[in-house]
């Protein structure tokens, strides 16, 4: 019996269909690492600066270890503001460019709050007649910078959490050290070295600083509570480069 054309060439457009959509299975594998670190040594990590009640704002949540970070600020009654220009500071220990995008902060109850980066360490960052390169990231319950933004844009680091360079195109001359303060278990430095963000005051990728100044203000008006802990969690938001620099 003689096959029907269309039949055969039918049966060979299924054949190849098949063949086409037909699934391959494969098994491989690839290890991993990473290590547990404390919070002022990893690949972005946080510094202490100003001082309050008991030492540094910025100290270690619980025992001495790879535990959390946490900022103190004392004890304040209502009406009261009081700034610390240099509450912690941020480094990048990548071999990439990092960008700080926006800041908010999550509280049980009112923050009080305003947070600003800046580059000179013992100005006043409410303006930029004290200090030009300042951004106002929270104002009390209101995220100024949003997500798509670049709010601050730290230079390349070198992976050494023993040091930060306010000019990465020398570091054996622009740096200096984040020493250990064996009090609150935090690296911290008091170097007046000015901060300069990419594209701040025309600082390249090639010039700029690996870190910044995180200024916090609490500002309590008169009306609120005058007892109880006020706590919560500031949240910083960062967008990594996708090109890697060896410096």
């Amino acid at each position: 019996m003689k096959l029907d054309r269309r039949l055969a060439l039918l049966g060979v457009f299924f054949l190849v269909l098949n063949l086409a959509i037909a699934t391959q299975y494969a098994v491989s594998k690839i290890g991993y690492e990473y290590y547990l670190v404390h919070p002022c040594e990893a690949n972005i990590r946080y510094i202490g600066s100003d001082n309050t009640s008991g030492g540094r704002v910025l100290r270690v949540n619980g025992a001495n270890g790879t535990g959390s970070l946490k900022l103190v600020f004392g004890n304040w009654s209502a009406g009261t503001n009081k700034m610390y220009s240099a509450a912690f500071g941020i480094v990048n220990e990548e071999q990439v460019s990092v960008s700080i995008t926006h800041i908010n902060v999550s509280s049980d109850n009112a923050t009080y709050m305003k947070i600003w980066l800046h580059g000179d360490r013992d100005a006043n960052a409410n303006n930029t007649n004290n200090d030009p390169t300042t951004v106002l990231m929270f104002n009390n319950n209101t995220v100024v910078n949003t997500s798509n933004t670049t709010a601050w844009q730290l230079a390349p680091g070198n992976d050494d959490p023993s040091d930060m360079c306010y000019n990465v195109s020398d570091r054996t001359n622009f740096s200096t050290n984040t020493t250990w303060d064996e009090t609150q278990h935090v690296r911290f430095s008091v170097n007046n070295s000015n901060a300069y963000g990419i594209g701040v005051l025309g600082r390249t990728i090639n010039n700029a600083s690996d870190f910044v100044w995180v200024q916090v203000a609490i500002d309590i008006p008169t009306n609120a509570n005058s007892s109880g802990l006020y706590t919560g969690t500031i949240w910083i938001h960062y967008q990594a480069d996708t090109n890697s620099y060896i410096l």
